[in-house]
C-alpha cells in the first residue's frame, strides 16, 4: 500500500539511494545534494515522498523561491519522480499535487504557481490543469551519446567532421588531463569567462562555481577536463556525474590554436572516462531544436551534434498556477 512521506520521515541519503538504484535516468537535479547546493544560492525547499511495503517508489524534491516580499513560486527539476506503470503514476502524482497544495495552503507566502521540468517525452493523460510555461529552467532538447557501446562504435557513430577532428588533435599532440585542483578551478573560470563574454550570454559568478565545486569534487559527483597544446589549456569541460549519466554542464574555449581542435579531443576522452567509471550515457545537456537554424543555441548545437548521438526533446515546462495575479507579477518580472 502506498504511503505519503515528507522529508523529515525519510533521510536524504534514503531518496539519493533510491533514485541511483531504481531510476538512473532521473537527472541530477532531484538528488539531495543539488538541492543543498540550490538552498545556498538563495532557494528554499521541501519534499515529498511516498512508499510501498517500506521502500520508496517516487516523489519530488520541491524548490521554493520568492520573487516579490510576499510571494514565490514552487519548482520540480527534473521532476516528479513517478513509477514506471501508469496506474501507480497517476495515483502518486495526485497524491504529490494534494500534498504540495496543502503546503501551499499553509504557507505565508502567496504561491503564483508550480512548475515542473520531468524528462519527459511525452505528457501523461493524468497531467492536467497545467499550461505551458514562457520560461524554462531547464533545456528542453538535449543530445546523449550512448556509452555502453565499444570505443570504436562510440567513434563510428559521429558525424564524420567530428571523428576528423578528434584525429586532427590527436596528431597535434593535444592531450586532455583531470584537474579538480584550486588551481585547475582558476583555469576553468578563465575559459569560462572568455567563453561566454565573446559569446555574450549569461553567466554565473566565481562564487557559483565555489560552492559547486565544494558540492561535487570532494563526492566525486563531477569533474574538470582540460585539452592541452603546447603547456595551454584551450578547452575545458565540467562533467557531473548522477544515475547512469555523465552530463557535460559547463565548459569554455579559446580562440587561439583553433587548428588543433582541442574541443573535440576533450569530450570524447571525458565521454571515455565516464564509460571506465560505469556510467551509460554522455548528456550534452542542451542543443536547439533540429528544425530551429536561427536558434541562439545553433552555433554551439552544431559542434555538439558532431559527436552522433540520439537528441530527446522533452516535453514543455508546465505551470500550474494556483494564484493568477501573482502568476502574471511573476510573468511581467520575466519579461523584463
Amino acid at each position: 500500500m502506498m504511503e505519503q512521506e515528507t522529508e523529515t520521515t525519510r533521510s536524504t541519503t534514503d531518496w539519493d539511494q533510491f533514485l541511483a538504484d531504481q531510476r538512473p535516468d532521473i537527472g541530477h537535479k532531484q538528488y539531495s545534494w543539488w538541492i543543498d547546493f540550490l538552498k545556498l544560492r538563495g532557494w528554499n525547499s521541501f519534499g515529498f515522498a511516498a512508499s510501498d511495503d517500506d521502500k520508496i517508489c517516487g516523489g519530488a524534491n520541491v524548490l521554493m523561491k520568492s520573487f516579490a516580499p510576499d510571494k514565490c513560486f514552487y519548482y520540480v527539476p527534473h521532476g516528479p519522480v513517478l513509477p514506471k506503470t501508469q496506474a501507480d503514476a497517476a495515483d502518486l502524482f495526485e497524491a504529490m499535487m494534494e500534498y504540495i497544495d496543502d503546503h501551499r495552503k499553509s504557507s505565508s507566502y502567496v504561491v503564483s504557481h508550480l512548475r515542473i521540468e520531468p524528462r519527459w517525452l511525452d505528457q501523461p493523460e493524468y497531467v492536467k490543469g497545467f499550461q505551458r510555461s514562457i520560461h524554462w529552467h531547464e533545456p528542453r532538447n538535449t543530445l546523449c551519446v550512448d556509452l555502453t557501446m565499444s570505443e570504436d562504435a562510440i567513434l563510428k557513430q559521429m558525424k564524420t567532421k567530428g571523428r576528423y577532428n578528434i584525429r586532427v588533435a590527436r596528431r597535434h599532440n593535444v592531450s586532455v588531463v583531470q584537474d579538480n585542483s584550486a588551481a585547475g578551478l582558476a583555469d576553468f573560470l578563465r575559459l569560462y569567462e572568455e567563453t561566454v563574454t565573446r559569446q555574450d550570454i549569461s553567466r554565473h559568478s566565481k562564487e557559483y562555481f565555489d560552492e559547486l565545486a565544494a558540492t561535487l569534487f570532494p563526492y566525486r559527483r563531477g569533474e574538470l577536463f582540460f585539452a592541452e597544446y603546447q603547456g595551454t589549456r584551450l578547452a575545458t569541460a565540467l562533467i557531473l556525474y548522477a544515475g547512469d549519466t555523465a552530463t557535460y554542464k559547463y565548459g569554455g574555449t579559446q580562440l587561439s590554436h583553433r587548428n588543433v581542435m582541442a574541443p573535440y579531443l576533450l569530450h570524447f576522452e571525458a565521454m571515455l572516462r565516464a564509460k571506465t567509471l560505469g556510467y551509460k550515457w554522455y548528456d550534452f545537456y542542451g542543443v536547439s531544436p533540429a528544425n530551429a537554424p536561427n536558434d541562439e543555441w545553433a552555433n554551439f548545437s552544431s559542434f555538439k551534434r558532431k559527436f552522433g548521438g540520439c537528441e530527446l526533446s522533452f516535453i514543455p515546462s508546465l505551470d500550474f498556477v494556483f494564484d493568477p495575479d501573482a502568476y502574471e507579477e511573476y510573468r511581467s518580472q520575466k519579461k523584463s
